[in-house]
């Protein structure tokens, strides 16, 4: 087997296969799940799922391979982006059907243009007249340097008058209705639905060879100048044009055997929030949740760990049978199981640590190979259960684990808020397990703290039972409630699901903090003060 200090990990953010050079690499890596074939349906809209659960790498796969013959690629939303679109609304004094709009242009804008580089080929193409047409107004408009980028689209939406005109030119060719056609920087929203319509006739008219995916990434980041509830308006109208375009206007398209289709890439919290109507029936029919859940008995039999192990044989000189790998690299048993193993139970290690995630695998194992290296191990030695209780491990994990969470929570608030929140484990004395009681004795000094201090109280910290439930949708708690078969830990990454998006944390039971995350909120010993 490869030494431990030569082997590849790969990278955490799965963005960086779509380098040239990392391509191959990622083919080797990934694991085709089921969930890989259902984004070929033709009814899924959204890719639903946790940070870190993998829904940029399967968009990533998509347009590496051309994957079941659909040309994909990815588009990403950054915070220029975010920054056009508050700079329109306030300008133009859009409302969220003006905002459902916009995306349903800059959607046709993208497709058009990828269909334009890669079906030339097509021998009806000489007939497209009118994408042709609308081919060179988009040149004119670039000045044939249009790059197929979201930001280069908006500029399009925001030239409204010059772009109508441009498209007015070179599509009414001939027409006897151009000269009634008036447009004007006053006139955006007329200005946009010609738009709109021009590339709607003009992608009804085609006949395409292969099936077109765009798939739209980034959501999940709100940057910190950006206003939540002018992001919250910018996704609204992104997820209604998505809907939209894709239900009502390309699944009507006819005699085209190619098909066109926008995929989304969102969390679920975000997509709760969203406000899309009969969310329910949407989540079921047009989305798919990314689920990387398993048991500790039925682990080996698990896309997680097929995805662990095969990170670890797909570098090694001779082909291996599944499992044999990862017992060479880690051949310890996970103390203190209350059910036998039939093989070496280490995974289970990891299982404690993660929230189920493949980024929290990866972590793990980046975190233990740099501590391998650091530490001046032996050359072939392999991993122990000790490097789990090793300080340079708990610090280093816990802190990215932390780190998730902070980046879930300054998504909706601010900086300031993180510090507060921070603060409140403080008040639970070093107990990383409690019951309701000392929960709430906790949050109520938490409180009191806070308004001594001449501070404001953040939003979540409304009530007790408000602020439960925000840590339970952070993954940093889980309740425990007795049964006759021993306990029951829930989880919100392990209660979510297609038909529960938002679950419940119970009321009223005992709690545990992750175990991940107790080195950096100082928890898991009993702390004394002196009066």
């Amino acid at each position: 087997m490869k030494p431990v200090a030569e082997l590849n990990l790969g990278y955490r953010d799965a963005e960086n296969y779509k380098r040239r050079e990392n391509k191959n690499l990622f083919n080797q890596l990934f694991v085709r799940t089921s969930s890989l074939e259902k984004v070929c349906e033709p009814n899924i809209f959204f890719l639903v799922g946790e940070k870190g659960t993998g829904k940029t790498a399967y968009a990533v796969y998509f347009e590496n391979n051309q994957y079941r013959k659909n040309n994909s690629v990815i588009r990403y939303i950054r915070e220029t982006e975010y920054q056009k679109f508050v700079a329109m609304k306030h300008k133009k004094n859009l409302s969220l059907s003006d905002f459902t709009n916009i995306w349903k242009v800059i959607i046709y804008l993208l497709l058009a243009e990828q269909i334009i580089s890669s079906e030339t080929d097509n021998p009806w193409w000489n007939k497209f007249f009118k994408l042709r047409s609308l081919q060179n107004a988009i040149d004119e408009f670039y000045k044939k340097a249009f790059a197929p980028e979201i930001i280069y689209a908006i500029n399009f939406v925001e030239e409204s008058e010059l772009a109508a005109k441009l498209i007015s030119k070179y599509v009414d060719v001939g027409s006897k209705d151009r000269a009634s056609v008036s447009f004007s920087e006053s006139r955006f929203q007329i200005n946009l639905t010609y738009i709109q319509r021009q590339f709607e006739e003009a992608l009804t008219a085609l006949k395409l060879q292969r099936n077109h995916l765009l798939f739209i990434d980034g959501i999940d980041i709100r940057p910190g100048a950006i206003n939540y509830n002018d992001y919250l308006d910018c996704i609204k109208g992104l997820a209604n044009a998505i809907w939209s375009v894709n239900n009502d206007f390309f699944a009507n398209i006819k005699d085209s055997p190619g098909r066109l289709r926008v995929v989304l890439l969102v969390r679920p919290d975000i997509f709760y929030k969203i406000g899309l109507q009969n969310l329910n029936s949407k989540i079921r029919d047009n989305s798919i949740v990314l689920n990387w859940l398993t048991t500790y008995r039925e682990y080996r039999n698990s896309p997680l760990f097929l995805m662990a192990d095969k990170l670890l044989s797909f570098q090694q000189e001779k082909a291996l049978n599944l499992g044999e790998a990862w017992a060479h690299y880690f051949p310890f048993d996970t103390p203190r199981l209350r059910e036998p193993q039939t093989s070496t139970s280490s995974f289970i290690t990891f299982l404690r640590y993660s929230l189920y995630r493949p980024r929290d695998f990866l972590a793990i194992m980046s975190i233990l190979r740099e501590n391998f290296i650091e530490q001046g191990r032996r050359h072939n030695e392999v991993f122990q259960v000790s490097d789990f209780r090793d300080p340079a491990f708990t610090r280093k994990y816990s802190d990215y684990l932390l780190g998730e969470v902070r980046d879930h929570l300054v998504f909706y608030y601010s900086s300031e808020d993180w510090e507060k929140f921070v603060q409140f484990f403080q008040f639970l004395n070093g107990n990383s397990r409690f019951d309701y009681t000392i929960y709430c004795e906790a949050f109520k000094s938490f409180v009191s703290s806070l308004k001594n201090n001449g501070e404001s109280v953040p939003e979540f910290c409304s009530s007790p039972d408000n602020f439960l439930q925000f840590l339970y949708d952070l993954n940093v708690l889980g309740y425990v409630v007795e049964t006759n078969d021993g306990p029951f830990f829930g989880w919100c990454f392990r209660d979510r699901s297609i038909s529960n998006i938002a679950p419940k944390v119970r009321k009223g039971v005992r709690y545990e903090v992750h175990y991940g995350l107790m080195k950096s909120l100082d928890l898991g010993k009993t702390l004394y003060t002196t009066g």
